[in-house]
């Protein structure tokens, strides 16, 4: 049996479709649906069309649950196919108003709205005071909630696309028995910097409308404000924060470096997709890095033989 599985169901049939060397699927942590590219080989009987369902398979393992959006004739046999999973529809753009809701609540508000299909969705539990989001993405709604309750609990959440279902899952129980190394890729780059999203010190602040008072709330790390300089962080609070509280949350969150790695042609897994943590364990001469850094990017490549990944990971700056 091939490794490489891919049907298309069209019009109440389903095609086993032959295809050319090199699937691709491509998934990111936010903001952006998970791509299946593809190119298919046209035959008499296969016949097929825009919004037609997508299921890609690999070594037994379901991968990819989508629909077509693109088809290119390159000739008369090769049609290339892209095809996006469910996130896509989140690129729909409405006035969303809610009260008293989680970050949680309001994805189930928006995909009964819009038909879409959920899967394990974890209580954020922080409630979100009332907020107002005026012809925005959904994704850019939803990436707001989830920033607002990241800030005030210290928190992080992935949304992804889990073969047709829609998962909002705690950061923690994406990580993996992966660890990556220097010789685990073909070229690889590693950047630390504390330019990107670093603050030793947070100010948030609250107006008192009716005694025109501000009031402050601090949190600051004295040694690294030795170290790096003040880097100071200035938020409002919005209805129902706790200052004291989000202060604290947000210091935990950005008092770091960020990290960066790009590491091509890694051996593939599945498992791996936007939002999934892996250990990086890497010997650079004067520097030893050994931490667990977050999947912002992978391209899987597959073929029948072979499967490698493209990595783009962060650590330290990946709330913002």
């Amino acid at each position: 049996m091939a490794k490489c599985q891919l049907l298309i169901t069209s019009r109440g049939r389903v095609f086993e479709c032959a295809v050319e060397e090199g699937i691709t699927w491509e998934t990111q942590r936010k903001g952006a649906p998970g791509q299946l590219n593809f190119n298919v080989i046209k035959d008499d009987i296969l016949g097929f069309y825009e919004g037609d369902q997508v299921r890609f398979i690999y070594d037994g393992k379901p991968i990819f649950n989508g629909f077509v959006f693109t088809k290119k004739r390159s000739n008369n046999r090769i049609i290339s196919v892209t095809a996006f999973d469910q996130l896509w529809y989140l690129k729909n753009k409405d006035v969303v108003t809610y009260k008293g809701k989680t970050a949680a609540q309001v994805l189930q508000m928006l995909a009964k709205d819009f038909r879409l299909q959920l899967g394990i969705v974890a209580d954020t539990k922080h409630v979100i005071a009332t907020r107002v989001e005026d012809t925005s993405e959904l994704f850019t709604v939803l990436d707001n909630a989830l920033s607002i309750t990241t800030k005030n609990t210290g928190s992080i959440y992935v949304l992804y696309d889990d073969y047709g279902k829609l998962n909002l899952r705690d950061v923690k129980m994406l990580k993996l028995d992966i660890l990556i190394d220097e010789e685990s890729g073909e070229t690889f780059e590693y950047t630390t910097s504390i330019a990107d999203n670093t603050y030793n010190k947070i100010r948030v602040y609250r107006e008192d409308k009716k005694t025109g008072k501000r009031e402050n709330y601090y949190a600051q790390h004295g040694e690294n404000m030795n170290q790096w300089g003040i880097i100071q962080l200035t938020e409002s609070l919005e209805e129902g924060e706790n200052g004291q509280v989000k202060a604290n949350a947000l210091l935990a969150l950005y008092n770091r470096k960020s990290r960066k790695l790009h590491i091509n042609k890694v051996f593939g897994d599945t498992r791996v997709r936007g939002g999934s943590t892996l250990g990086v364990q890497m010997y650079l001469g004067d520097l030893t890095v050994a931490n667990f850094m977050m999947v912002e990017k992978v391209k899987h490549t597959f073929s029948e033989s072979d499967h490698r990944m493209d990595l783009s990971l962060i650590g330290g700056d990946f709330v913002a």
